[in-house]
């Protein structure tokens, strides 16, 4: 039988977390399922993800999950339920991979390795008969109004159902090109406007560029909108030649929804385990320490060392100045600074450099229950390509893994319908 006329009960269009997951669970409940998926290798994304050690979920109740997603959690309510985080635990452990949770809750493989997941979900497609066509899905075909299939390069494959699982448009080098916002908008599906989230932050600050690969460890986050404090988080961040990084303001970024109406600012505080009170006396002490030094080398135990003269220059005190002869005013300007590193953010970075998009499919158009499209039967939508995305912490995979099986246990073949 040639590719061209490859039929089956139900096409998943993309392998990432969602589309294994519907494919186990479609194949596993003795559906003809095909994976279509460009990638040579399944779960490309999710091999990257976690900094490689892919933070499967998050051990926590489903109330908690709700919380960490800032649009409409309420869709999930109902795929949650049916697949909440200990579920997704259960799942992979029973399936051969022990997981531990660790600070905040996160869910990772105890093998710290994020191609034991995607293997392991691969294998069991395998396992359950889906049949993988390594090809692009150029567009998605209709018939009187319900799906039909999918057109690839080298040909067509007819399907009774098709779930679309093509993630964002995050990480494109993986595949996520947001193909499937052009599916959905094409078989009549609002798509809201998509914008990058969980992504390094741009700042006003000429001294960001000056800190380029300075990171910071053990250090409090506050960002800020139109003044109003809306994240605060311990962890660590770095600077870059347009602004700052890292997984406090990869988590931080998700909390900006409108930074042309309002005014996002950030603040470091360098010493959190510190009050101002033990601050300034450790200030205070080196100081004595250094009591004949000038200012601007009084202050290398305190900060890393390219930190010091950006500080030094914010507080306005002379840098050649003798530290013994620094007011106490001075100190309390070093001392504000030095709790309260002030950022000007400008933007955000392009799409291509976020970790996830926020936006999509309209889920005021999809079923919650099944994840079928409410205006094209058959057509299914499940993953990050939904308008749904969460903060971090393990709840976007979790939202992947919900949102997929629910599809991969709705999706119907033809004999399905007959009954």
């Amino acid at each position: 039988m040639s590719m061209s006329d490859t039929v089956c009960d139900v096409l998943v269009v993309g392998g990432g977390a969602a589309g294994l997951m519907c494919s186990l669970n479609s194949a596993e409940r003795g559906l003809d399922t095909v994976l279509l998926e460009p990638n040579a290798k399944l779960g490309r994304k999710l091999r990257i993800t976690g900094k490689g050690r892919c933070n499967v979920t998050n051990n926590c109740e489903i109330r908690e999950v709700l919380s960490n997603i800032p649009g409409d959690g309420r869709f999930l309510y109902s795929s949650l339920n049916a697949f909440p985080p200990s579920k997704v635990m259960e799942f992979f452990e029973s399936r051969g991979l022990p997981l531990k949770t660790e600070r905040g809750n996160r869910v990772f493989p105890q093998s710290d390795n994020a191609n034991d997941v995607a293997d392991l979900l691969a294998g069991q497609c395998r396992q359950a008969g889906v049949r993988v066509i390594h090809e692009k899905a150029t567009e998605i075909l209709t018939e009187g109004g319900r799906v039909s299939g999918a057109k690839t390069g080298s040909g067509i494959i007819r399907a009774h159902s098709v779930v679309i699982c093509t993630g964002g448009l995050s990480y494109p080098l993986t595949g996520s090109t947001g193909d499937g916002y052009r599916f959905a908008a094409k078989a009549g599906m609002n798509v809201t406007k998509l914008q990058p989230s969980l992504v390094p932050l741009e700042c006003s600050e000429e001294y960001c560029r000056e800190l380029q690969g300075l990171s910071l460890r053990n250090v409090t986050l506050s960002l800020f909108e139109d003044g109003k404090l809306v994240f605060k988080e311990l962890g660590e961040m770095l600077f870059t030649h347009f602004g700052v990084s890292g997984p406090l303001v990869l988590t931080a970024s998700s909390r900006i929804r409108d930074l042309g109406s309002s005014v996002y600012t950030l603040e470091i505080d360098l010493k959190p385990a510190l009050d101002e009170k033990k601050l300034d006396a450790r200030i205070l002490r080196d100081f004595e320490k250094y009591s004949n030094r000038e200012f601007k080398n009084s202050l290398n135990d305190l900060v890393p060392s390219s930190l010091a003269p950006v500080l030094v220059s914010l507080t306005g005190i002379e840098g050649d100045m003798k530290t013994n002869s620094v007011t106490r005013e001075q100190r309390k300007r070093l001392l504000r600074l030095m709790k309260a590193f002030p950022l000007s953010i400008t933007g955000k970075r392009p799409a291509e450099e976020a970790i996830v998009t926020s936006g999509g499919v309209d889920t005021k158009e999809i079923n919650p229950r099944t994840m079928e499209s409410k205006k094209v039967p058959g057509l299914y939508f499940a993953g990050e390509v939904l308008d749904l995305d969460a903060y971090t912490g393990g709840y976007n995979l979790q939202i992947a893994w919900s949102t997929g099986r629910a599809a991969g246990r709705a999706v119907k073949g033809e004999k399905d319908e007959i009954q």
